[in-house]
């Protein structure tokens, strides 16, 4: 009996993982079209699929969440990478969805938004994949041994071969004087400079 309990929780773990592994890759998917929506045919009912992606990726999450907690050992270690992911998604959220202007910059074709260099986006270019990664990455430790974290780091590699995409063709593209922003501020990781411009411009306003 026990035994076909073992394997039965075996099983619904891997189909978790399959299932967040799938969703996952949807969501990215629809990030790549929310672009291509952006750049080439700019067709009002599309444009809510990065949204769409968000909630895809959000649900892929949560899943494998449910599975690995009927396994983890709720301990010290637990606690403090548990802690460390929900500020790490705290400050993604925030990154991606209050330190912009969020209708322009999610919910309208219309009209070619400014580049945005104040707060998060001083820091480097892409600011919320950095908090994405440590998201996952905490959240992984946390859910130890399920398959979390190794499913965020193929949710962050994802991730950032959709922000090379992103500066490379779609933010030239679609914001005005982007190439002004490459040339002052870092691609990924801050530099010294990058981090005193944030912090006059006020981190987190």
């Amino acid at each position: 009996m026990k035994q076909k309990i073992v394997i039965f929780v075996r099983t619904i773990n891997w189909e978790y993982t399959v299932t967040g592994i799938v969703l996952g890759m949807v969501a990215f998917g629809l990030f790549v079209l929310y672009d291509l929506n952006s750049v080439l045919w700019k067709r009002r009912w599309m444009h809510p699929s990065f949204l769409t992606g968000c909630v895809l990726l959000l649900l892929s999450t949560v899943l494998q969440i449910c599975s690995a907690l009927k396994t983890v050992q709720i301990n010290v270690s637990f606690i403090i990478f548990f802690v460390l992911a929900l500020i790490s998604f705290g400050l993604m959220i925030y990154t991606l969805f209050f330190a912009l202007p969020f209708e322009k910059t999610y919910m309208e074709t219309d009209e070619k938004p400014q580049v945005y260099d104040q707060g998060m986006y001083a820091l480097c270019r892409h600011p919320g994949v950095l908090w994405f990664f440590f998201f996952y990455l905490f959240l992984g430790l946390a859910l130890r041994p399920s398959h979390m974290l190794r499913n965020g780091m193929i949710y962050s590699l994802l991730n950032l071969f959709y922000i090379i995409m992103q500066d490379f063709w779609t933010f030239p593209k679609t914001f005005a004087d982007y190439g002004t922003y490459k040339e002052k501020t870092p691609f990924l990781i801050p530099t010294r400079v990058s981090v005193r411009r944030a912090l006059r411009r006020k981190l987190i306003k």
